[in-house]
């Protein structure tokens, strides 16, 4: 299970996240891509889960349900596509990323051809939900990573195919990105050289390019993830001062002190009632009563958390020995602990929490509360 290894591997040495990382690619569906004749079929690939010694950030979008219904796209050109296509796919609300060849002169092109000279530009197709996320937001993202004053040369290549673009196939699009450009505009002195045009074909690249850097934790990236904003949704955590304000004595000794309430006197230690358990300072969803079980400790006991990144592990050295802590990914709350002996047909971990932590929204709330995405994760 990739959560245990992640948790043996922060026990030996805390891992940050920065870089590039593996895994296999698995083709499970079709989409269609904008191609000079038109629309054309294309493969896209699945979201894979990076394994757990990735130096990536998590993927916000793995566990996210997709309003099909709502799925746009647009395709960005950034320099060497491996670390785009890595980067947008870490963008909450996006549906898919895939790599390959835009706006260029011939059709069908390999990477060779690329190289030789065929006019494309190296570019990568995001397919996402308008419903979680704008195209203004995502050319925001795109441009804390990319240099658009740079005429083909993004990090450390040059040439042709890694000139900066944004192609597209809905004139109203053309607003919200001159909207954007102008925008960005304001922060340069050197005038702004990303090409805008209209899409006029897109070319799959090779296998070996899909998820390149999911699969190759030690390849080429120029894409700077520190200046990737993670979100799962529109949580943010309060001021101190608010903290303090919202929260009781033992509330706050326990999600700001990392301190620990008693065992069998806390409130959800014994709740059977369905529905999830969320931050009590963000709201931000943590664990589903689907994944509770009783281990007799006294304490609220979980076998996972609801997604893989709604926590963050920290090693801790205190009471003369090592533990990991478990603390919620946008509020940094200190939540428990993991232990190694939970169920062992669920993974073997024991997510041991304090209630005092943690807010239950029943089953029956969930819709009312804006946690209806995670619904079918508790029933």
């Amino acid at each position: 299970m990739m959560i245990t290894k992640a948790i043996v591997l922060i026990l030996t040495a805390l891992l940050i996240f920065t870089a590039c990382s593996g895994s296999d690619i698995n083709k499970i569906s079709t989409m269609k891509s904008a191609g000079q004749e038109g629309i054309i079929e294309g493969t896209v690939s699945s979201k894979l889960v990076p394994p757990p010694d990735s130096p990536f950030p998590a993927n916000p979008n793995l566990e996210v349900e997709f309003d099909m219904d709502q799925l746009d796209e647009i395709w960005l050109a950034g320099g060497c596509f491996w670390g785009v296509e890595a980067y947008m796919a870490r963008i909450y609300g996006v549906y898919d990323v895939t790599s390959g060849y835009a706006n260029g002169d011939t059709e069908n092109p390999s990477y060779e051809d690329v190289l030789d000279g065929s006019g494309h530009a190296e570019t990568v197709h995001v397919t996402y939900d308008t419903s979680k996320v704008t195209l203004e937001e995502l050319l925001d993202a795109f441009f804390r990573v990319v240099d658009p004053t740079s005429l083909n040369k993004q990090g450390n290549d040059i040439g042709e195919s890694y000139r900066s673009g944004i192609y597209y196939t809905k004139e109203e699009d053309l607003d919200v990105i001159a909207a954007v450009i102008e925008r960005e505009q304001e922060r340069y002195t050197e005038p702004i050289v990303t090409e805008v045009l209209p899409l006029k074909g897109y070319y799959l690249a090779e296998t070996y390019h899909q998820d390149y850097l999911e699969k190759n934790p030690d390849g080429y990236c120029h894409i700077d993830f520190d200046e990737l904003e993670m979100k799962t949704m529109n949580y943010e955590k309060p001021t101190e001062e608010e903290i303090e304000a919202m929260l009781t004595p033992l509330q706050y000794k326990v999600t700001q002190e990392n301190g620990t309430e008693p065992a069998f006197d806390n409130t959800y230690w014994d709740n059977h009632d369905a529905g999830i358990y969320v931050d009590i300072v963000t709201g931000e969803p943590l664990f589903s009563s689907a994944a509770k079980y009783e281990s007799g400790t006294g304490w609220p006991s979980f076998f996972v958390p609801i997604s893989e990144n709604a926590v963050v592990f920290k090693e801790d050295n205190t009471l003369f020995t090592k533990r990991v802590d478990v603390r919620s990914t946008i509020g940094d709350s200190h939540l428990g602990h993991v232990f190694p002996d939970g169920p062992a047909d669920k993974g073997g971990l024991r997510y041991c929490l304090n209630s005092a932590a943690l807010r239950f929204v029943p089953y029956e709330k969930m819709e009312e509360e804006g946690y209806a995405d995670y619904m079918n994760m508790v029933k």
